[in-house]
């Protein structure tokens, strides 16, 4: 499959909360997205790991490579991060469509991918029904927007407290302010609309819990999620 970037591609830049976390909006992503879409709806989804709550499919290879060309000249100017070979630890399809009722505590609030200062996240979506978007999260005991090697000690310390206490969050995902975390900011969830964002940012998709979307890679929420490391 080959892969193009939309002739009315456009990037918009913001920075997340006090901590001036960059976050890239980029619409209009790739030429044809529909390829994308009639791909994953002959792949094979399946449940991947004990924390997405819902399941997952690999994405093409040729939508690494696309992913490297499209992002690679961004690195500097927007992560300031020096262009590097990029893997990928995580390139899939998902579908998020766990029930509010049988998610676990770690699925019910913000997380984040990877402790690692110079971890990617992207999220394409391919959707166009209102399954809503990504939000972004800031811890409010400790203040924490991302979580960093250095601060993950004292932040699952503090949380492993409050999983215990009488304002752990009920069975639903997040959707904006609770007694533990506070929204600093969110995108829309627009079809053929990628975030990218580093993977220390305490995060969330946007789920409506009285609507939760079907496993149809057709009429579900569709998107591909992918972590990237570069290497100098």
């Amino acid at each position: 499959m080959h892969l193009r970037p939309h002739p009315g591609i456009r990037i918009h830049k913001r920075a997340i909360g006090n901590e001036g976390a960059t976050l890239l909006v980029i619409d209009n992503v790739v030429a044809d997205p529909e390829k994308l879409v009639n791909k994953a709806a002959r792949s094979r989804f399946s449940v991947q790991g004990a924390y997405f709550p819902g399941l997952r499919a690999r994405a093409p290879a040729s939508y690494e490579y696309f992913l490297e060309s499209l992002l690679k000249p961004l690195l500097h100017e927007h992560f300031g991060m020096a262009p590097g070979r990029f893997s990928f630890p995580m390139c899939h399809y998902s579908l998020v469509a766990t029930p509010p009722e049988k998610l676990n505590f770690l699925q019910r609030i913000p997380h984040f991918d990877s402790n690692a200062d110079n971890g990617l996240a992207t999220v394409h979506y391919l959707f166009r029904d209102n399954w809503g978007g990504t939000a972004f999260y800031r811890h409010r005991q400790t203040g924490f927007e991302t979580i960093g090697e250095a601060r993950a000690p004292a932040y699952f310390e503090c949380l492993q407290r409050e999983s215990r206490g009488e304002d752990a969050p009920g069975a639903s995902y997040i959707n904006g302010d609770t007694t533990l975390f506070e929204r600093i900011d969110q995108a829309d969830g627009v079809f053929n609309r990628m975030l990218v964002y580093r993977r220390n940012s305490l995060h969330s998709a946007t789920i409506d819990n009285s609507l939760v979307p079907p496993a149809d890679p057709l009429s579900g929420r569709l998107s591909i999620n992918a972590f990237i490391d570069v290497a100098g």
